[in-house]
């Protein structure tokens, strides 16, 4: 059976990446497949939104949900090995999931395996861009795809506008998809449509700026996460 038709437990059950798995079964105990991109520079607003939201959420761009860090990786293996591992942030040691451009090549993915697969962190790979005018289209999209499937134990899925139409010969392949800048009442469903398994949100929910309504927070919080749950219950055919 195709993934998109799976739940996200019976998928959390099949796959091989500790940070996929671990993804997918609190998606499915929470009900949730709400990402939210906390778009904010104090300190006293980031905590305030992830306080709010932090019910609702599976994953944050600790409550009951894992840490992504949308640090957008784009240089050498050794580069980014070290980039990683040390530096101020350590990003290795606290996030469960980060991302990557595949301008460098594979040897990127190397780089970033080295450090993160013995930790059990996950990495997705920026297949697509929402930006007018990205150059991350076409047979970039195409090549970046290539070099996940080559490195399925540590590369967990994309950041995508949709889900990759797996080849014949793909049979257990599980990429995770998760689609930024989805809005309700924008034209179109990202989720239902295209096969995306998580939705990121940031000013639809954090609003634009600094002062932060924890009551208005949570409210679209609550929102985003019952049309997007109700999506998902609708692309695998079942009932809530």
């Amino acid at each position: 059976m195709a993934s998109t038709k799976l739940s996200y437990g019976e998928r959390a059950l099949r796959h091989n990446n500790p940070a996929a798995q671990a993804l997918l079964e609190t998606m499915d105990r929470k009900k949730t497949n709400l990402c939210v991109s906390v778009d904010v520079t104090s300190k006293s607003a980031f905590l305030a939104v992830v306080d709010a939201v932090g019910p609702y959420v599976c994953l944050i761009k600790l409550h009951d949900f894992l840490i992504f860090e949308d640090r957008k990786f784009a240089d050498i293996g050794n580069t980014v090995s070290l980039q990683y591992s040390g530096g101020v942030y350590r990003i290795a040691s606290w996030s469960h999931i980060t991302n990557a451009h595949t301008v460098p090549g594979p040897g990127i993915i190397a780089g970033l395996a080295k450090v993160g697969l013995p930790l059990g962190r996950g990495l997705l790979l920026l297949a697509e861009m929402s930006s007018a005018g990205t150059l991350a289209a076409g047979s970039y999209s195409e090549q970046t795809i290539a070099i996940a499937r080559a490195n399925r134990d540590f590369v967990v899925g994309f950041i995508a506008m949709k889900r990759p139409t797996p080849p014949p010969e793909a049979v257990d392949e599980d990429f995770l998809v998760l689609t930024p800048g989805v809005q309700i009442g924008s034209k179109g469903d990202a989720l239902g449509q295209h096969g995306c398994d998580v939705i990121i949100v940031g000013r639809g929910i954090t609003g634009s700026g600094e002062s932060i309504s924890v009551n208005e927070v949570k409210s679209r919080a609550t929102l985003y996460r019952e049309e997007g749950w109700k999506a998902y219950l609708e692309r695998i055919q079942r009932v809530s």
